[in-house]
């Protein structure tokens, strides 16, 4: 009797999906560091990364890949106790949070090696990054 077929791995939720267009910011991040799209056309700074300028519509080629300080202040966070998707339950409870960038977008993101009682808003914060073994580096912040 053969053996009894491997089931597949449970799904992720909490990893990207790479594309040709985002791999440059993927490669970064796994540098420790962080990168945004600029155009120059509007000359402003936008995340999450895309192939045109959300404010004048300008496509990639008036935006370039630029490096970002890793500076943002924390604008407003929920502190997670439930989450079932798979592997937020084994990280409950963890801090989800937005942070205004130095550079001026705002940044969906986790907050790391804070404690709840402490964050503040205006709170400043530098990136950091959550990486495992053969997967994608995941931009997060602490104080």
């Amino acid at each position: 009797m053969p053996p009894a077929p491997t089931p597949p791995p449970a799904p992720r939720y909490d990893l990207p999906e790479p594309d040709a267009f985002t791999r440059p910011y993927w490669d970064a991040a796994a540098e420790g560091h962080l990168l945004l799209r600029h155009c120059r056309a509007c000359d402003r700074t936008h995340h999450y990364p895309r192939e045109f300028c959300p404010y004048c519509w300008s496509d990639s080629t008036d935006c370039a890949w630029v490096r970002a300080s890793g500076r943002a202040t924390l604008y407003t966070w929920s502190v997670v106790h439930r989450n079932d998707l798979p592997p937020f339950g084994t990280r409950v409870p963890y801090v989800a949070a937005v942070v205004d960038l130095a550079e001026g977008p705002r940044m969906m993101t986790e907050i790391v090696e804070c404690e709840e009682s402490v964050l503040a808003i205006g709170m400043e914060l530098r990136v950091t990054f959550r990486q495992e073994e053969g997967r994608e580096a995941v931009p997060v912040f602490r104080p």
